[in-house]
């Protein structure tokens, strides 16, 4: 930890890749938590991630030789070959196959785990991993996003675009308890008022209006935001163009963060929104993500930041975020 960020890595729920990313039999490597991980998808479908390192002879599981170059390690049936030996491992850490012994290593031949195994929810076309610094089971269950759906034919597909961000994960989150940076780093017609902030044990939820000219005229726009702890967010638009936006965000290291945006807007008369004040949405969101980039790139966290009456409630959202630290620290 440095002095510009001085905090641990939170523990959670974080998404890792969405479900469209990894077919059936494929395998990807990942780094998350500080930690390289390797991800695959059984012939029977199901997600599972690993460390990412053979037990064996040290070789990365997620990237794939010969037939497999350029992509990740094969996958047969429910395990995934390592690409050195041939050693196979299944979601639960233990090695199913040492195709070329006659007398396989003691643990090996107890069905004992070799390898750690991470805790997988596939949902929202997402998929997310559990993390803690001590490896306890899940605390509580990231939140189901029903516009989400694969088969909610209401709304349209993924819109989907993704940020690396040089800074911690709870300076991004302070976002949603700050109108005022709205109107001095966002240029917005003025500070949009806050009407709910609630924090309600690992779930946080808040509500922002404000007035925006369109070509309509002037509209009321609702901005409803929820997080289940500190990895998934869900925000929702109302007023102009019904938009529903997952914002997750994932740990790299303390110091980098991996930003999931999916946009889903809703149909009319069938038919996904192209163009207009549907896309002007995605293009605002996007543009301000790029102007917040350059301000968590360089500022400084302060633990007793010089607060003014009007600005929103830190205190309140840096307890309830101090919630998801395994480690001591001042939040």
């Amino acid at each position: 930890m440095n002095e510009r960020i001085p905090m641990p890595i939170p523990f959670g729920w974080f998404q890792v890749a969405y479900s469209h990313e990894l077919g059936v039999a494929e395998s990807k490597p990942l780094r998350y938590f500080d930690t390289d991980l390797v991800m695959f998808r059984t012939e029977a479908g199901e997600i599972k991630v690993l460390d990412a390192y053979c037990p064996h002879m040290g070789a990365h599981l997620g990237y794939g030789i010969r037939d497999q170059s350029g992509g990740g390690s094969e996958v047969k049936g429910d395990s995934i070959v390592c690409p050195f030996h041939g050693w196979a491992y299944n979601g639960a850490g233990q090695c199913t196959d040492v195709p070329y012994a006659n007398n396989p290593p003691p643990k090996v031949a107890r069905g004992e785990q070799v390898i750690r195994p991470w805790r997988v929810r596939e949902l929202n076309q997402c998929i997310f991993v559990w993390y803690h610094p001590e490896d306890i089971e899940p605390t509580f269950e990231p939140d189901t996003v029903p516009e989400a759906a694969a088969d909610n034919e209401a709304w349209g597909s993924l819109k989907i675009f993704e940020w690396d961000i040089g800074t911690h994960m709870q300076e991004i989150g302070e976002n949603a308890v700050d109108p005022a940076h709205f109107l001095y780093v966002h240029g917005t017609q003025n500070i949009p008022t806050p009407e709910i902030m609630q924090f309600d044990g690992v779930r946080r939820s808040g509500r922002l209006v404000s007035n925006m000219k369109t070509p309509r005229g002037e509209i009321q726009g609702i901005i409803d935001n929820a997080s289940a702890g500190p990895g998934q967010a869900t925000v929702r638009f109302s007023g102009i163009c019904d938009t529903v936006l997952m914002a997750n965000l994932t740990p790299v290291d303390r110091e980098h963060s991996k930003a999931f945006y999916a946009f889903i807007q809703k149909k009319v008369d069938g038919e996904e929104p192209v163009g207009g004040v549907a896309d002007a949405i995605v293009a605002d969101i996007r543009k301000q993500m790029e102007e917040d980039r350059i301000i968590w790139a360089h500022k400084r966290y302060y633990a007793r930041p010089m607060l003014c009456d009007n600005d929103g409630p830190f205190a309140k959202f840096r307890k309830w975020y101090g919630q998801f630290y395994a480690e001591p620290f001042e939040a």
